[in-house]
Parts: structure tokens; sequence; C-alpha cells
């Protein structure tokens, strides 16, 4: 990839915003909308915004979450990210649900989207895999919260579901009033659809 402010001798001046502008896209930033600056103080913004996320990730990597794994960014999009959540309560700890993280381009100043991808069986999350996470809630959220402090949180919500504050009505009363059937009919939805737990 040509580096933002390298150019090949003979190409034209205006390759220089070309390459910015293709670049920018990969964090989210519209050239257009930052046009005034000038060429200098974008390629500022757009180190700015990798360094972020690059950090992010750092900061999970160093952690060492066990229950979370697999971490994948879209190479063509570094707003985006795939992973594994790895549950260790049960029913949920029987297999792994992959997640996407989207971060808008507003990121730190707003929340990240969360979605499952793999199909789980929990109050908290329904059947597009959406979920309701108070942590990434738009009036919860605040710009120093760390992404691996919200897929802590995330994990903790699956481990131990939160029916006072369900997507699926059905699941939380289940969960509430037959505690013994819910937990039968999550760990058999999750033996049926999860992904294989990765191997230690």
């Amino acid at each position: 990839m040509e580096l933002p402010g390298k150019r090949a001798r003979g190409r034209p001046k205006r390759r220089y915003m070309d390459v910015l502008k293709e670049d920018m896209k990969l964090t989210g930033v519209r050239v257009e909308d930052y046009s005034w600056w000038g060429p200098s103080n974008l390629l500022i913004l757009y180190h700015f915004k990798s360094l972020v996320f690059f950090q992010e990730l750092d900061d999970i990597r160093k952690s060492g979450m066990k229950h979370f794994c697999n971490i994948q960014v879209d190479e063509s999009n570094i707003l985006t990210w795939q992973g594994l959540i790895v549950p260790d309560c049960p029913p949920y700890d029987k297999g792994a649900f992959r997640i996407e993280i989207v971060f808008p381009a507003e990121y730190p100043f707003k929340p990240p989207k969360i979605t499952f991808k793999t199909k789980i069986y929990h109050p908290n999350i329904d059947e597009k895999g959406q979920v309701c996470l108070p942590i990434i809630s738009v009036e919860n959220w605040k710009p120093a919260t760390r992404t691996c402090q919200v897929i802590q949180c995330l994990i903790a919500l699956v481990n131990i579901p939160q029916p006072e504050h369900p997507l699926r009505a059905d699941l939380a009363e289940e969960y509430t009033k037959d505690r013994a059937k819910f937990m039968k009919n999550a760990e058999e939805f999750t033996k049926k659809h999860s992904e294989k737990r990765p191997v230690d």
C-alpha cells in the first residue's frame, strides 16, 4: 500500500490527496468533511485515528483476556472487528459465539455497535444478534470507555443474563419462572448452533 505523502516521481501532485483520501476511509474519516484543514493536518488526523484502534487492539491482547479470542480486523476497514466470545458459565460454556464490533467514524465520542453473528438462546440478545448492553447505550456511553471494558461487560452479560432488561421477553420469562427449563433449552441450542471452542 502506498503511504500518504509518498509519491513516485512523475506522478501528478493530486495523487497525494487521492492516496490520503483512500487510506482515511479505513478509519471512517471522510476527507471531504475536513478538506479545509489542508493535507498536513489531514495526515495527522489519519495517523491519530489509526493509532487509537491499534492501541485498543494492543490493550486487549496485553490484558490476557481468555474469554475473547481469535480477533480479526477487516483489512479494508479497521472500524470492523470480529472475535469469539468463550463463556465459562453454563449453559453457554458448551460453545463459542462470534461477535462483530463496528465502530462509528465518530468513535470514541459515539459508542461501538456489537452484533452476535452466532445464534444464541439469551434474553438480552435478539434473533438478529442485537444485544442490550448498558455500557454502550447512547445515554451511558463515555468517550474514556475502552473496548476491553466493553467486552468484559459483554462476557459478564452472556454468563449472567439480566431478565429485567430483555430483548426477548419470552426467554426472560422462562429464565425467571423456570430456570431449569431455560438452562436445558439454552444448552441444547448452544450445542446445536454455537461454534467450536478454541483449543487452549
